[in-house]
C-alpha cells in the first residue's frame, strides 16, 4: 500500500492529520490550561492563608 505513495504525500497527510488533531482537540488544550492556571491560584491563596495563620 505505502509503495504507491511517494515520501512527499505521507509527509503531507503526517501534517495534515496533526494540523487536524490540533484544530479539533484545541478547546480540550485551553481549558486544561485554563484549569491548571486556576488550581495554581487556588494553591498561592490557600499557602498566603497558611502563613497568615502561622
Amino acid at each position: 500500500m505505502f509503495r504507491r505513495l511517494t515520501f512527499a504525500q505521507l509527509l503531507f497527510a503526517t501534517v495534515l492529520g496533526i494540523a487536524g488533531g490540533v484544530y479539533i482537540f484545541q478547546p480540550v488544550f485551553e481549558q486544561y490550561a485554563k484549569d491548571q492556571k486556576e488550581l495554581k491560584e487556588k494553591m498561592q491563596l490557600v499557602q498566603e492563608s497558611e502563613e497568615k495563620k502561622s
